[in-house]
């Protein structure tokens, strides 16, 4: 497997604090070969002895406008235990419900954009329903739950300008920890 060409924006880049907008159909082949390539990416960052032949950090998701695109795409690659991988390619996400139960992850979020240790926790909804639609245009609704929630959330916030440090209170940045769950 050759490693993609990809360029991931750092967080001082303006752009990400931008909003993406809606895509039209049908998908252009430049497109749809660019969340492939990301899919790729994603995968071979989780594999240690490629990710470190490479220099990679490791990464479950990217939204296009990491890469520079303006454009309300994001993809996932969530390895299993079976070390295989469950893909998706969400274009036009948009959340119908949620959990009232919050949780966060225990050692901090991540992000492939943000390339330096961050302080604090992110309230994430433990379950989320969203419509979105497929590289065709057809309509489809997920419900994920715990770790591919809070994925799911961290990408959608890229897609409305928003970075995952923009989420934690630099005064308290463990605020209402205990009303919420560690995973």
């Amino acid at each position: 497997m050759k490693l993609p060409k990809i360029k991931i924006l750092d967080e001082k880049n303006k752009i990400l604090h931008q909003i993406s907008q809606e895509v039209t159909f049908p998908l252009s082949k430049e497109d749809r070969k660019l969340a492939e390539d990301t899919i790729t990416y994603l995968k071979m960052s989780q594999d240690e002895k490629i990710a470190e032949k490479y220099n990679l950090r490791a990464g479950m998701g990217m939204a296009f406008v990491q890469l520079g695109k303006l454009k309300r795409i994001f993809v996932i690659a969530s390895e299993k235990e079976d070390h295989t991988f469950d893909e998706f390619v969400i274009i036009n996400p948009k959340i119908t419900s949620f959990s009232e139960e919050l949780i966060y992850v225990g050692e901090g979020e991540g992000c492939l954009s943000v390339n330096r240790e961050v302080e604090g926790i992110v309230p994430r909804h433990a379950r989320i329903t969203l419509e979105y639609y497929d590289y065709d245009g057809n309509k489809k609704s997920i419900r994920v739950r715990e770790d591919l929630a809070i994925a799911f959330q961290h990408e959608i916030d890229h897609l409305n300008g928003i970075l995952f440090t923009d989420k934690i209170d630099p005064k308290n940045p463990y605020k209402d920890k205990d009303k919420m769950r560690e995973i």
